[in-house]
């Protein structure tokens, strides 16, 4: 349960993390990555932005889906100033369909500061990072470890998990810390001078071993030492699953049809004038049988893509003239 910023005497006592044998975790964790750390192609390169653009495309994106991307996405824009100079409508078709669309428009603002204000480097400090658009702890964290070797500790879903029950013990059915707890764990538990292995094995070993709901606990390198195998098959066998008819089919979803909205406003051609789509055409591709009745729904959904600046509409008024004076304007909707 949350806990407020001050302690109370009513508040529970939060568990103190041992690290008699922090020595032991981290070489047993940095000999288990170097032979089995997974080969990815942002692991290759210390270029600050390619890191920038791995981490913006990696949170909450499984690592198999986001390759293709990433490497189209640097393959079209290699350096900041190549994002900076684009228009967002080009950054917003290279990006297709990864999904977490409001990321681009993000990533594009933040190229386009980092030009203007850093001269068009991206900052190493992570206080900087994250005063950046879109760039929270995580990615501040992961960008001055991975990009600059600083010796930073950050978490993201993986690590969390694997620090709490490696430090603290089982993560279910909660967390025994917040995450303020937590980032102050994964900073005390980096070696010196060994950030990026340790931060890399960190996501590694949640990924393939310590996994949420099946950890291969007889497979973990650090199994000797972490505090939750005792008890974490059990924790996890006791632990309430979500109801099978919890969650709608997603493609019922209004996320799956902004993707599907995105998709059309990206085929249209690049070619001035760029005049968009019309409302009606626009959900006769996107929802099989739309009817005039579903209008306000496409409206809602596109607003939301407008307020987002993941796209534009505008009024398609007719000029004057005596035939089309009485002609209603039409809502026209493209890329920003």
């Amino acid at each position: 349960m949350p806990r407020n910023a001050s302690t109370t005497k009513s508040d529970p006592v939060l568990p103190h993390p041992d690290f008699s044998r922090l020595s032991a975790i981290q070489d047993a964790l940095l000999a288990w990555f170097g032979e089995c750390g997974r080969n990815l192609p942002w692991r290759h390169t210390r270029d600050p932005w390619a890191i920038l653009v791995s981490e913006v495309m990696l949170q909450q994106i499984q690592v198999a889906r986001a390759i293709p991307f990433y490497e189209a996405f640097l393959d079209r824009f290699p350096t900041i100033q190549s994002l900076a100079d684009a228009p967002l409508a080009d950054a917003i078709r290279v990006w297709g369909d990864l999904g977490r669309y409001r990321r681009i428009v993000h990533l594009h603002r933040t190229a386009r500061i980092i030009v203007e204000v850093h001269g068009g480097l991206v900052p190493d400090d992570e206080a900087v990072l994250r005063s950046l658009p879109g760039i929270g702890p995580y990615t501040a964290g992961a960008v001055a470890c991975f990009a600059y070797g600083h010796d930073t500790g950050f978490i993201d879903t993986n690590m969390r998990r694997v620090l709490h029950r490696v430090f603290l013990g089982a993560d279910v059915p909660a967390p025994m810390v917040r995450d303020r707890e937590l980032q102050t764990l994964a900073i005390a538990a980096v070696p010196s001078g060994r950030g990026w292995a340790w931060n890399q094995g960190l996501m590694d070993l949640g990924a393939r071993v310590c996994t949420a709901r099946k950890p291969a606990c007889d497979q973990c390198p650090l199994g000797p030492h972490c505090t939750a195998r005792p008890t974490i098959q059990g924790a996890l066998d006791a632990a309430p699953r979500k109801s099978a008819g919890a969650t709608p089919a997603y493609d019922s979803t209004n996320r799956y049809f902004r993707g599907r909205i995105l998709a059309e406003l990206r085929a249209i051609p690049p070619v001035p004038p760029e005049n968009g789509i019309t409302m009606p055409d626009l959900g006769q591709r996107v929802r099989p049988g739309f009817e005039p009745t579903d209008l306000p729904w496409l409206q809602e959904i596109v607003s939301g893509l407008a307020k987002d600046g993941l796209a534009a509409v505008a009024e398609d008024r007719p000029r004057y003239d005596a035939v089309d004076t009485d002609r209603p304007s039409t809502l026209r909707i493209k890329l920003p």
